[in-house]
């Protein structure tokens, strides 16, 4: 057997073990979406697929004024899309200092950033519930948006993929009278792209997905995220199973339509650097 038909017949079997885990991640899916488009009353007879499709629990989650559901929608990408522009300057900024600058302490700081990362989120909600109340805050984007501007994965992903840049780049620079900013703005970050994409999709749907913060900082439907909307789908009126399930459908479209089109940035991105000290 040559190499050819050695590699040909490696890919049938990766493919062959790749289809049960396929199974198992879309199954749910779209059984999910058949109780989405099912007629109310096939919903618990244990159909599998619809007799007939119905859009009515789409067209009913986006028109039904009771839902805010649309609203809850543009909230979600407002403060996901701030925060993850947000990140992306921030993060950039720490990491070109820890990357190419030189001061005193450098890699203390550095350890003391990554030390954030061990530490859980349930550890700071209350202390950060707290200062949002005591800044009077709540029921506000700024709530939604100011404690998640930056990170230490972020800081660290980048600077990863910073140190790869060789010094000498830098320096010529400096010769050349450009300025920090500038060999950042006009070098650093288009060269960086695979890695800023990897971090603005993670962070996206990281923000996305979260529910406990804004159930905690919202209580006005004008600032609430779509996370809480599906809850309240189900709150509103409990017998609605398919509503609450095309609540589901819609909310993962963005999940779902980053990973499939940013895949292969995401791997590329995160593992940028990944063996550079």
């Amino acid at each position: 057997m040559n190499v050819l038909q050695r590699r040909k017949w490696q890919n049938i079997g990766r493919f062959a073990l790749n289809i049960p885990l396929l199974l198992i991640i879309l199954v749910p899916l779209l059984y999910t979406f058949a109780i989405s488009v099912m007629p109310p009353d096939e919903i618990y007879e244990n159909h599998l697929f619809p007799t007939s499709v119905n859009w009515a629990n789409y067209i009913l989650a986006f028109t039904n004024p009771a839902y805010h559901f649309l609203r809850m929608i543009f909230n979600s990408f407002l403060v996901s899309t701030s925060v993850m522009f947000a990140q992306m300057v921030t993060c950039s900024l720490a990491a070109f200092a820890f990357s190419f600058l030189e001061f005193k302490g450098k890699r203390v700081l550095f350890m003391c950033v990554l030390a954030t990362m061990m530490v859980p989120g349930e550890v700071t909600i209350m202390a950060n519930y707290l200062t949002i109340v005591d800044w009077g805050w709540l029921d506000s984007y700024k709530a939604l948006i100011f404690p998640y501007m930056t990170s230490a994965m972020g800081i660290f992903l980048l600077r990863q993929y910073y140190l790869t840049f060789a010094k000498e780049l830098y320096e010529a620079a400096k010769l050349d009278g450009c300025s920090n900013i500038r060999f950042l703005g006009s070098i650093v970050v288009p060269l960086s792209r695979p890695a800023l994409g990897a971090l603005g999709a993670y962070v996206f749907l990281n923000t996305w997905n979260q529910y406990m913060w804004p159930l905690l900082v919202t209580n006005n439907k004008n600032y609430r995220t779509v996370q809480i909307g599906i809850s309240m789908l189900y709150d509103i009126d409990a017998e609605s199973l398919g509503l609450m399930m095309a609540g589901v459908i819609i909310v993962i479209v963005p999940s779902l339509s980053i990973f499939v089109f940013m895949n292969k940035q995401l791997i590329n991105g995160l593992m940028a650097g990944a063996v550079k000290g």
